[in-house]
């Protein structure tokens, strides 16, 4: 292979590009995986006009691992202009997504082809971005600039698979490695730490020691790259399911990527419910409120592919946040923390705004922080106001108190084992809760059997009272005082 590859650099001799042109006809497929033919069709066009293409990135890592759902990407020996010019020749469409880096795509039927020149980047002097980049026509010059070796490899139909840094064998051991020495590739670029934590995270992999000694010493580099960028990575993260694993395995990234965490690390807690400080705590509550994303299947298979829901991941996230701002101890000696749920989604709502969390995910989550620890009892009543905090939430009530109840059980999971009992009751709860909606049980003013109209049509002024009114019959309704039907609810509110 490696003498393939050796003649294939630069402008292959014409029987040999002829022999790859009549490969490339074929169909092309890694470890069983089938490259897309409007890739085939893109390697196809450069490589007949005489340039040597590879394709590389996350489509080559995923096939090796028996899967094909990442986007295609493939570098090549032409400049940006050579590679245009080619696909447009050819009928593909051309979009100049990013030239300063040699990039183009090529769009057909919808599917988009990143192509971009082998490069060597510069000097990195803002912690994100090459000041230059020079283009090259050595696709090994490209891979050593990259980040991972999982993510250094190239991979072409009739030269085969290009590794020159062992990255098929760390996919083998299951581990995360940078691309030559760890701390100049982060100092290159710091997001890359995150992405590293990413990666482990979304593969279950470990990070291999010097990669993991390199993201300690390097964390506070992450105060340079915008925070935006930041809550993209740590959004990633959390939507691997695998969460609680990077903040006990990557403390010091997550720490720099949400410095509030940094005040949980080591924090006693002083209480006979809880076993571990709430650093580890949140970890814990994150793992189990992951959990059911990735249970298996009913056929016993695997299901890592679904995603857990960020609202409830941002939530377990941040959750205990206030709690070392709230802390108080009595007497005895005993840790409280009074106050800390409206505490922690004050510090959350702030947080996730620097971040730039998307506010379709930043405000139900600090709902669910808000109500996180409302004590609840499995009583018609005590849950109809349950449902009814959640009842203005765009996402709607019912899945808000279902991701409560997933919150409450995994914050039980995360206490000490003697508190383990309350799950049960927590899933009878959400049983019953799950019965009040089917039944179309009153929990707002839009599910009472009473309008403003009614209240008007009986005598009452329109104005300020009509929505007491409708409070007040809500509040009746709940607590069992009145049926939900309107003659009753009129007469309940004795308007005549």
């Amino acid at each position: 292979m490696a003498q393939a590859c050796r003649n294939a650099r630069g402008r292959a001799p014409e029987d040999v590009r002829n022999v790859m042109v009549k490969a490339l006809n074929q169909t092309p497929c890694l470890n069983g995986c089938i490259l897309p033919a409007s890739a085939v069709r893109v390697l196809n066009t450069l490589e007949s006009a005489g340039l040597e293409a590879w394709v590389v990135g996350g489509w080559v890592r995923d096939a090796l691992r028996g899967t094909s759902g990442h986007d295609v990407d493939i570098c090549c020996s032409g400049t940006w202009q050579e590679n245009e010019h080619v696909l447009a020749e050819a009928g593909i469409a051309v979009v100049e997504s990013g030239i300063k880096f040699g990039g183009i795509t090529a769009v057909m039927v919808g599917e988009r082809i990143e192509v971009t020149t082998y490069r060597l980047d510069g000097f990195y002097s803002d912690g994100r971005h090459p000041e230059s980049v020079r283009f090259t026509r050595d696709v090994s010059e490209d891979l050593a600039r990259r980040d991972f070796t999982v993510n250094a490899m190239a991979w072409h139909p009739v030269r085969g698979l290009l590794d020159l840094y062992g990255g098929e064998e760390d996919l083998e051991r299951g581990v995360i490695r940078a691309v030559g020495e760890p701390r100049r590739r982060f100092e290159e670029d710091a997001l890359r730490m995150l992405r590293a934590v990413r990666f482990a995270c979304r593969l279950n992999f470990s990070i291999e020691p010097a990669t993991a000694q390199a993201l300690a010493t390097c964390a506070s580099l992450l105060d340079a790259v915008a925070r935006e960028r930041v809550g993209v990575e740590l959004t990633g993260i959390l939507a691997t399911g695998r969460a609680g694993d990077a903040l006990v395995q990557s403390p010091e990234v997550m720490c720099a990527a949400i410095p509030e965490l940094a005040a949980c690390r080591g924090f006693d807690q002083h209480s006979p419910y809880h076993a571990y400080d709430v650093y580890e705590h949140t970890a814990r509550v994150l793992a189990a409120a992951s959990s059911f994303a990735r249970n298996e299947s009913s056929q016993g298979e695997q299901t890592d592919a679904v995603v857990p829901s960020l609202t409830l991941m941002w939530a377990a996230l941040l959750h205990d946040v206030g709690k070392p701002a709230t802390y108080t101890q009595d007497a005895q000696g005993r840790g409280h923390f009074y106050g800390h749920p409206e505490v922690s989604a004050t510090m959350a709502r702030h947080i996730m705004k620097r971040l730039a969390i998307s506010s379709d995910i930043a405000q139900p989550a600090c709902s669910l922080i808000r109500w996180h620890d409302h004590p609840m009892r499995n009583t018609r009543a005590d849950l109809l106001h349950g449902m009814h905090l959640f009842a203005g939430e765009a996402l709607g009530a019912r899945r808000l108190t279902d991701e409560l109840f997933d919150l409450k059980r995994a914050d039980t999971l995360g206490k000490d084992p003697s508190c383990f009992s309350y799950v049960d009751e927590i899933e009878a709860m959400r049983a019953h809760t799950h019965a009040l909606f089917d039944e179309g049980a009153a929990y707002s003013t839009k599910t009472l059997a009473l309008t403003g109209r009614d209240l008007i049509a009986a005598g009452v002024e329109p104005g300020p009272r009509v929505g007491e009114l409708l409070d007040r019959a809500l509040n009746a309704c709940m607590n069992g005082v009145v049926a939900n039907s309107t003659a009753d609810l009129l007469a309940y509110l004795e308007l005549a």
